[in-house]
C-alpha cells in the first residue's frame, strides 16, 4: 500500500512538501538560538484570534483553534497543549496565557515568558467534541516535526482523531518520510481516515483494513467495528476476520504483558528477599526490620541525588552507579550496629527477636520522618532507564528491564561470594551445623555479625531499585517485608537457588491472578496456597540440611 501512496504523490507536491519541512526547521532552528517565541508579526495576527477564547463560548473557541493553526505562530502547538490540559488561563482584564508542566507562565499571543504572573486566571473550558479538534489540530501542525518520535505521536492523534481534512496533509508527508518507523505509523493513519471517508472507493477501503489489522491496539480494533456498522457485505466479511485476527493477537499480548509484569514483580520480590533468606537462614532471626533496610537504601538514593543536583549536575546519570555502593554500606553498617546492639542478646528466643526487631523498625521509621518529613521524596530516573520500547507489540519500560537485570546480577555476584570467597564458606558452614562450625574454630558471633551486615546492604541496595518504581517514603520497607518471607519460606529457608525460584514464581502467579480476583484477593489467594504447599514441604522447595535437622 505504502507504493501505492509514493506513486501517486506528484514531484510538485514532493518539492512544496521539502520546502515548507526546510522551512519549519528554519524556524524551529532560529527558536533555538533567539531563545523564546517572541515575534511582533505573529503577535499582531493573534489579537482577534484570543478574544475568541475570552467569550468562554464553545463555538467560539472552535474557531480560535482553527485560526490558530492557520496563522503559523511558532508557539502555536505550545497553546493548544495548553488547552487540551487545563493551562490556558484567562485571566482578570481578558488576557490569555498558559503554563507549561513546570508552571512557568508565558503570554499566549507573543509566547514570550510574563512577569508579574497575572490576576485570576481561569481555565479556557472544553467539551468533549473539542477536545478531539484540539488533538486533531495538535496532530496536524506536528506532523512534520523534526523529531521523529513527535511525528510518530502527532500520526496517533490522527489516527484516533480521525479527521478526514488531515488526508491531503498526510499524504505530503508521507511523500517525504525517510523513517520507515514512523512511516509505519503514518500509513496506518491514513489507513484510519480512509476507512472514515465516505468519498474513498472499496478497493481502498479493503486496503485500509488490511493496514489497520495489522496494527496491535485496542483503537484499531474499535475503528474496525465502528467502520463495520453500514459497511458492504464483502467488507464485513474482511473486517469480521481483520478483528477476529486483531482479537487472537491481543489475547497473546496481554498473555504476554502479564507474564512480563509478573517476571518484573518477581525481580522485585527477588531483591527484596534474598538479604533476608541469607540472614533468616544463617541465623534463624525473623527480621521484621528488614523492611526499614530497603527504606534506609532508598533514601540514601535521594540524599546522593540532592547532593549530585547541588554540586555535579553534570554527573546525574551517575547517580544510581553512586548510590549503589553508598547504599550498601550505609545499610550494611546499620544491620551491624543493629546485630551488636539488640540480636546477639537474643539468639534461641525467635519470639524475643521478631518483637524486638519490630520495635527496632518503627523506631527507624519515626527517625526517617524526624529527618526527612513524612511526605514521599521524589528520586529521578536517570536517561537510561527513561522511556520505554515496543517488543512485538508489548510495550516495554526501560527502568522495570534494568531492574531485572540488576537483580539477576546481585543475585549472582551473592552466589559468588557464598561459593569462592572465605567468609561465603563460613556462612555455609554455621547455616548447616552451627556446633560443628563453632568446633572447627569458625567464629560464628562475628560470622552471625558479618551475614547480618551483608543482608541488611543487600536489602540497603534493594532500595535504590525500588525507589525508580515505588514511593520513596518512610513506609516502604512495609510494602515488601511480608512478601519476602513468603519467598524465603517458599523457596526453602537460606537457598539462594530457591529464594530464585521463590521470587519469580509468586511473582507471576500473582499477576496471573489479579485479573480474576482482584489485587488484594489475589494476595490472599497466594498465601492460602502457600500455607496449602508448606503443609506438604515444611522447609520450602529446597531444603538445607544440617542445621535443620540438627534443630
Amino acid at each position: 500500500m505504502e507504493r501505492c501512496l509514493l506513486a501517486s504523490t506528484t514531484g510538485r507536491l514532493l518539492s512544496a512538501a521539502l520546502h515548507k519541512s526546510l522551512a519549519a526547521i528554519a524556524v524551529m532552528i532560529l527558536m533555538l538560538f533567539t531563545g523564546g517565541y517572541h515575534s511582533d508579526a505573529y503577535a499582531q495576527g493573534l489579537d482577534k484570534v484570543l478574544v475568541r477564547f475570552a467569550d468562554d463560548s464553545f463555538s467560539e473557541t472552535e474557531a480560535a483553534i482553527a485560526e490558530i493553526v492557520a496563522s503559523g505562530v511558532p508557539h502555536a502547538v505550545l497553546v493548544l497543549e495548553a488547552l487540551a490540559n487545563r493551562r490556558l488561563m484567562i485571566a482578570a482584564d481578558k488576557q490569555v496565557y498558559f503554563t507549561n508542566n513546570s508552571n512557568a507562565v508565558f503570554d499566549a499571543k507573543t509566547g514570550s515568558a510574563l512577569n508579574p504572573v497575572p490576576v485570576g486566571g481561569e481555565p479556557v473550558r472544553l467539551n468533549n467534541r473539542l477536545r478531539g479538534v484540539v488533538a486533531a489540530a495538535i496532530g496536524s501542525m506536528t506532523l512534520k516535526s523534526p523529531i521523529p518520535q513527535k511525528r510518530i505521536e502527532s500520526a496517533n492523534s490522527v489516527f484516533k482523531s480521525q479527521d478526514v481534512t488531515l488526508l491531503p496533509l498526510l499524504d505530503e508527508v508521507l511523500a517525504v518520510e525517510t523513517d520507515q518507523k514512523v512511516k509505519k505509523v503514518f500509513v496506518e493513519a491514513r489507513a484510519a481516515l480512509v476507512l472514515t471517508n465516505k468519498e474513498t472507493s472499496e478497493a481502498d477501503k479493503v486496503q485500509a483494513v488490511q493496514m489497520v489489522a495489522t496494527r496491535s491496539s485496542v483503537d484499531g480494533m474499535a475503528l474496525l467495528k465502528q467502520v463495520r456498522v453500514g459497511a458492504s457485505e464483502p467488507l464485513k466479511v474482511l473486517l469480521d476476520q481483520a478483528i477476529a485476527d486483531m482479537e487472537r493477537r491481543q489475547q497473546r499480548i496481554e498473555m504476554a504483558r502479564t507474564l512480563w509484569f509478573g517476571i518484573s514483580l518477581g525481580s522485585v520480590l527477588l531483591l527484596a528477599a534474598i538479604g533476608l533468606a541469607i540472614t533468616f537462614g544463617v541465623m534463624g532471626i525473623i527480621n521484621m526490620a528488614h523492611g526499614e533496610m530497603v527504606m534506609i537504601g532508598a533514601y540514601t538514593t535521594f540524599v546522593v541525588q540532592e547532593l549530585i543536583r547541588t554540586k555535579a549536575p553534570a554527573l546525574f546519570d551517575w547517580s544510581l552507579p553512586i548510590a549503589i555502593p553508598a547504599a550498601f554500606l550505609v545499610a550494611g553498617a546499620l544491620g551491624v550496629l543493629i546485630e551488636r546492639g539488640v540480636i546477639r542478646f537474643l539468639y534461641g528466643r525467635p519470639l524475643e527477636t521478631l518483637l524486638a526487631t519490630f520495635g527496632v523498625s518503627l523506631i527507624l521509621q519515626q527517625a526517617v520522618r524526624t529527618w526527612f518529613g513524612p511526605t514521599n521524596r521524589e528520586v529521578g530516573a536517570p536517561s537510561y532507564m527513561s522511556g520505554s520500547f515496543d517488543m512485538m507489540g508489548l510495550e516495554v519500560t526501560s527502568g522495570r528491564v534494568w531492574i531485572l537485570v540488576f537483580s539477576l546480577a546481585v543475585f549472582a555476584v551473592l552466589l559468588l561470594v557464598l561459593k569462592a570467597t572465605p567468609l561465603g564458606l563460613q556462612m555455609r558452614a554455621v547455616t548447616q551445623n552451627r556446633r560443628m562450625a563453632s568446633a572447627m574454630g569458625i567464629r560464628t558471633r562475628f560470622v552471625d555479625a558479618m551475614t547480618f551486615g551483608l543482608g541488611s546492604g543487600i536489602a540497603g541496595i534493594a532500595g535504590v531499585a525500588l525507589s525508580q518504581i515505588d514511593n520513596v517514603g518512610p513506609n516502604l520497607g512495609q510494602s515488601y517485608i511480608i512478601d519476602s518471607f513468603m519467598v524465603v519460606v517458599f523457596g526453602g529457608v537460606g537457598n539462594l537457588w530457591g529464594t530464585l525460584l521463590g521470587a519469580f514464581t509468586l511473582g507471576i502467579a500473582n499477576k496471573f491472578l489479579e485479573p480474576f480476583f482482584g489485587a488484594v484477593l489475589g494476595k490472599i489467594m497466594i498465601l492460602v496456597l502457600l500455607i496449602l504447599f508448606i503443609q506438604k514441604r515444611p522447609r520450602g522447595l529446597f531444603a538445607l540440611k544440617g542445621r535443620a535437622v540438627e534443630q
